[in-house]
């Protein structure tokens, strides 16, 4: 008995000792993990932000170059008809959004959606002017006509967008 007494005054400290080191060792390790995980997500946003702002810089330029004012000085040409406008204006239009189809990653889901709305805020702007053309029309009544159309909008698809961008950008800023 006097040897069990024995043995458990060694154990017991021992063990508590054992214990303590162990709460020690696991506190330290459970501090160095987060700051390595802080020092990582440092280094992410330092090589994420500048992309993500270039994502809204080209979000932005994309907007303003399908705004129907701009898309339409920039594409008519005096020689157009009214047809081959059309087929210009949804070519740009198209060939601005696919181009910038990858910068979705770096925006919410809403913010592209509003974007995506936009595009087809245009395209169907640009589809009802061309539908109230008459066949024989010049380049320059169908552009006329969008401009028209542009002023007689209530919501503006573009400017909404824009917004969005602009506001999920100041997030990060």
């Amino acid at each position: 008995m006097a040897y069990l007494s024995d043995l458990l005054k060694i154990i017991l400290p021992a063990g508590l000792v054992i214990y303590g080191m162990y709460l020690t060792i696991m506190s330290f390790l459970k501090k160095d993990r987060e700051k390595m995980l802080v020092d990582i997500k440092t280094q992410n946003s330092q090589t994420i932000l500048p992309v993500r702002l270039q994502a809204g810089e080209r979000l932005c330029l994309l907007l303003e170059r399908i705004t129907p004012n701009n898309l339409v000085r920039r594409v008519n040409n005096p020689e157009f008809t009214a047809r081959d406008l059309y087929t210009q204006l949804l070519f740009e239009v198209r060939e601005e959004f696919n181009h910038n189809l990858s910068q979705q990653v770096y925006f919410s889901d809403e913010t592209w959606e509003s974007i995506r709305r936009a595009v087809e805020s245009v395209i169907t702007l640009v589809n009802t002017g061309i539908q109230q053309m008459p066949e024989d029309a010049r380049g320059i009544d169908l552009a006329k006509k969008i401009f028209q159309l542009s002023l007689d909008q209530k919501n503006d698809a573009i400017q909404f967008a824009l917004k969005s961008v602009k506001d999920e950008i100041r997030i990060f800023f």
